[in-house]
C-alpha cells in the first residue's frame, strides 16, 4: 500500500457518505447479464450491471457531489458552489445545490454533449463556456472564485467526492457476497478510488481493476509508471467516451489506485460501441459510452482480467446523446 492508510479515506466515511446521500442518491440495482458465450447459464460466470445510469441524473456522479454539497454549512451554501465538468458531474452538482438552495456555477467544454448540457441548464445552473482542456477549465473555476467567492466542488479530487462514490462499491459488495471481480471506468479517478477502497475494505479478496478508452489511456500509463502522467486534451478528446476524457488522474485518487487497485485495462472504441449495443440487447439499460467501458472490457479483455464465477461491471452513466445512441445500434458490427 503506497502512503499511510490515514491519508486514505475510510470505511467508515464511506458509510457515513452513504446515510447521508441517501434522501438524494438511489441504491442503484445490480442486473444480471447473460451475453452469450461469455456469461450466463450454464457458462459457469455472471456477470452483473451495476446500473448507475439509473440515478436521478442518470449517472454515478450524483453521488459525489451530494456527499460534498450536503456538508456544506448554510454560510457556504449562501455563497454558491462551481464547478468544473463535460457534463454528469455538473449535473450531479446543479441537482444537489438546487436541493439545498445554493447556486451552481458550471465551468464547461465547449464540446460537451448537448444532452448534457441542456440537462444542466434544466436543473437550474449557470454554465461558463471553455476550450477543451480540462486545465482550462480549472484555471478559470479558480478565477470565478477569487471574484465570487463560490465553494469549489472539485469533480473528483477531494475525500468527500471520493467517500461518495465509495458506496456505489459499497452497495455493490451489499448486494453480492462473493464477489470476485469488480471493474470501473476511470477518468480523474474518483469512482474508481471510491469503489476500490470500499470494496478492498470491506472484501480484500474482490480483485478491482478499472478500464479506459485507448484513446484517453492516461491512467494506465500512469499505473504501470507509478506515478502521474498527463495526456493532452487533443489525445483525450478523440475517445467517444467524452466522460473519460480527464487528462489526468487526480492526487488523492492516484494514491487510492495504488493502494487499492489491480490493474487498469484500455479498449477500443470499436470495443466500446459493441459492448454498449450487448448492454442494450441482454439487459434493455441504455449506457453512455463512458459507462459502457468496463463491459468492453469483460467481453474482450477477458485475458488482461483474472478469472472469475461472479464479476460486476459499473455502468457509470446513461447520459448518451439520442443520435449517438440510434447509429451506435444500427450500425453493423465489423
Amino acid at each position: 500500500m503506497t502512503g499511510s492508510a490515514s491519508q486514505l479515506v475510510s470505511i467508515d466515511a464511506i458509510r457515513a457518505a452513504a446515510v447521508r446521500i441517501a434522501p438524494i442518491a438511489m441504491k442503484t440495482p445490480l442486473v444480471r447479464a447473460a451475453f452469450p458465450g461469455v456469461s450466463g447459464y450454464g457458462t459457469g460466470s455472471e456477470i452483473w450491471l451495476k446500473a448507475e445510469n439509473l440515478q436521478p441524473i442518470g449517472a454515478f456522479k450524483i453521488r459525489g457531489a451530494a456527499n460534498k454539497i450536503l456538508q456544506l454549512s448554510p454560510k457556504q451554501i449562501s455563497r454558491g458552489v462551481i464547478t468544473y465538468s463535460s457534463g454528469n458531474h455538473a449535473q450531479g452538482v446543479a441537482y444537489a445545490a438546487r436541493e439545498v438552495g445554493a447556486k451552481a456555477v458550471i465551468v464547461m467544454p465547449s464540446n460537451a454533449p448537448a444532452i448534457k448540457r441542456a440537462a444542466t441548464l434544466a436543473l437550474g445552473a449557470e454554465i461558463v463556456d471553455v476550450g477543451l482542456a480540462s486545465s482550462e477549465r480549472l484555471a478559470v473555476a479558480e478565477e470565478l472564485v477569487r471574484k465570487h467567492g463560490y465553494v469549489v466542488i472539485p469533480p473528483y479530487d477531494d475525500d468527500e467526492i471520493i467517500a461518495g462514490q465509495g458506496t456505489c462499491g459499497l452497495e455493490i459488495v451489499e448486494a453480492l457476497p462473493g464477489v470476485e471481480l469488480v471493474v470501473s471506468p476511470v477518468s480523474g479517478g474518483g469512482l474508481l478510488s471510491g469503489v476500490a477502497a470500499a470494496v478492498k475494505k470491506l472484501s480484500p479478496e474482490t480483485m478491482v481493476f478499472g478500464v479506459e478508452p485507448e484513446l484517453a489511456g492516461d491512467a494506465a500509463e500512469s499505473f504501470r509508471a507509478g506515478k502521474i502522467v498527463a495526456w493532452p486534451a487533443e489525445m483525450t478528446s478523440r475517445t467517444i467516451a467524452d466522460g473519460l476524457r480527464t487528462q489526468s488522474v487526480g492526487v488523492r485518487n492516484f494514491a487510492h489506485i495504488q493502494a487499492f487497485v489491480d490493474g487498469i485495462v484500455r479498449v477500443t472504441e470499436a470495443e466500446i460501441r459493441a459492448a454498449m449495443r450487448a448492454i442494450v440487447a441482454t439487459t434493455r439499460l441504455v449506457p453512455e459510452p463512458s459507462g459502457a467501458v468496463s463491459t468492453a472490457a469483460l467481453l474482450f479483455h477477458a485475458s488482461e482480467l483474472p478469472a472469475f464465477r461472479k464479476a460486476v461491471a459499473v455502468v457509470s452513466g446513461g447520459n448518451v446523446d439520442p443520435v449517438l445512441l440510434a447509429d451506435v445500434l444500427t450500425e453493423s458490427p465489423s
